[in-house]
């Protein structure tokens, strides 16, 4: 049997191993959290090295997006370099093909359309999801200064995100990975609805699940949530707060979805690639022999 780990720098509450079967192989995909401590996590990665299939990184982006630029994540790197042997992938390939796959069969299905109205939290780590939010005509706010950095200032338009983040991103990506996004316990805070209103101009709050929640609205009636990495916590947070739908971009595995660096680290697994090889990926003709897709989940009546 084939063995992944995600490496998290987020809460170990969150833990979950469980089997998946794909092509008619079982793996084991575990995730392990290190409570926001990059040198444990790094200490992790060393020790599985060698000793299992592919490891993900999770509770980080090691590679952003916007504008056909990539900007490295200093902090990120050096987690994928403390292995030499397995290969290490933080999702941003499953997010720039599947993503993007999942928001067209989203239309195609009729659930979103060119009105409707979207909040995406957070745009340079899910390009590939904002520019298939954008060619589906939908009004969207990316969130990237408000969610990541406190900045109540909504970017509209995918020029605008490209070019702040041209100004920004180089020097963002050498900060702390704590500054950036939540880890550890900062993920289990209550959500802090001082962003609401952006919450309740949306149709459909898009993005990394952590990031919506840190914000979370008291009141989603009607609304759609499009993310990953939800537990069955989480989905008990977002019945009580009265949203519609929960779409997941990866397969629900023995109750909850897992994250993109699981699902990356998986296709790797399967494709027997090393350290080495994974430029040699086709993305998208694995997508289609494993027949991915959106996974709805009906939180409450329409």
């Amino acid at each position: 049997m084939k063995r992944v780990v995600s490496v998290s720098l987020g809460s170990a509450r969150r833990d979950k191993t469980a089997e998946m079967n794909f092509l008619g192989e079982t793996l084991e995909i575990s995730r392990e959290g290190t409570d926001g401590d990059v040198a444990r996590a790094e200490a992790r990665i060393r020790e599985l090295d060698g000793h299992v299939d592919a490891i993900g990184l999770g509770g980080l982006d090691v590679y952003l997006y916007a504008g056909g630029q990539r900007y490295v994540v200093r902090d990120g790197m050096r987690l994928i370099e403390a292995a030499t042997k397995t290969p290490v992938v933080d999702g941003s390939s499953i997010k720039a093909t599947l993503e993007r796959r999942v928001v067209q069969e989203l239309v195609r299905q009729g659930v979103i359309d060119a009105d409707t109205r979207v909040l995406m939290v957070s745009a340079a780590d899910r390009f590939g999801m904002a520019q298939a939010l954008s060619a589906a005509g939908c009004p969207t706010v990316f969130g990237d200064m408000i969610f990541s950095m406190g900045i109540p200032y909504p970017i509209t338009t995918l020029e605008e995100l490209a070019e702040i983040a041209h100004k920004l991103l180089p020097e963002m990506a050498k900060l702390p990975l704590a500054m950036l996004y939540p880890q550890g316990k900062a993920q289990e805070v209550e959500p802090d609805p001082k962003f609401n209103e952006y919450y309740e101009a949306a149709d459909l709050i898009a993005g990394d699940w952590l990031l919506i929640r840190r914000y979370l609205a008291p009141d989603l009636a009607g609304k759609i949530i499009l993310t990953n990495t939800t537990t069955a916590e989480d989905v008990q947070m977002l019945k009580t707060r009265g949203a519609r739908l929960l779409v997941t971009t990866t397969p629900v595995v023995d109750g909850r979805s897992f994250g993109t660096n699981m699902l990356e680290a998986a296709i790797v697994a399967l494709a027997e690639k090393g350290r080495d090889d994974l430029d040699t990926m086709v993305w998208d003709d694995w997508l289609d022999r494993l027949a991915l897709g959106p996974n709805l989940t009906q939180i409450q009546e329409a």
